[in-house]
């Protein structure tokens, strides 16, 4: 709330470079803040009385504007490639699913590397786990599992995340 939104009867004021001037009637305040061209704005509504401070309001939204932004900009979006994989995979294609991974690790990405079961190929799911620690022990330089291997109903399935530079 700025200006002429706030409606308490008393206000606890603070001035435009930061120093406490008490208590003081909301009218007087607001008096004060257009004697310097500048807004009354209110910071902390809950407090008994709310505490109210002078300052460029415009300014305060641009600078929470900017602040946000760079906030923003700061933040890494970590992105979940996936590789999969079949029980019955064969050696240079495994080695093709394994360079993907690497690069895809090299970029900052976490990978989940899934093997998927087709008909009775569920019934040797060990072939499965096998091939998941041979892929994780190959790329073990460039990250490690995030989240161990576990079958999910036809598919058997670990995260690997990019390791710390």
């Amino acid at each position: 709330m700025i200006n002429e939104e706030i409606k308490d009867k008393e206000v606890r004021l603070i001035g435009a470079d930061g120093e406490q001037l008490g208590i003081v009637p909301n009218k007087q305040a607001q008096a004060m803040a257009e004697e310097k061209n500048l807004d009354l704005v209110k910071i902390a509504p809950q407090a008994t009385p709310p505490v109210c401070k002078i300052m460029d309001y415009g300014k305060h939204k641009f600078e929470l504007a900017k602040r946000e932004k760079e906030n923003r900009k700061n933040q890494k979006v970590i992105d979940l490639k996936e590789v999969r994989l079949t029980p019955n995979i064969d050696e240079h294609d495994f080695q093709t699913k394994l360079n993907q991974a690497i690069k895809f690790l090299k970029s900052g990405a976490k990978v989940k590397v899934s093997v998927r079961f087709r008909g009775r190929e569920i019934t040797h799911s060990t072939l499965g786990r096998d091939l998941l620690q041979r892929f994780r022990d190959e790329v073990a330089e460039f990250g490690g599992a995030d989240k161990d291997i576990k079958l999910e109903g036809r598919n058997m399935a670990m995260v690997l995340s990019p390791k710390k530079a």
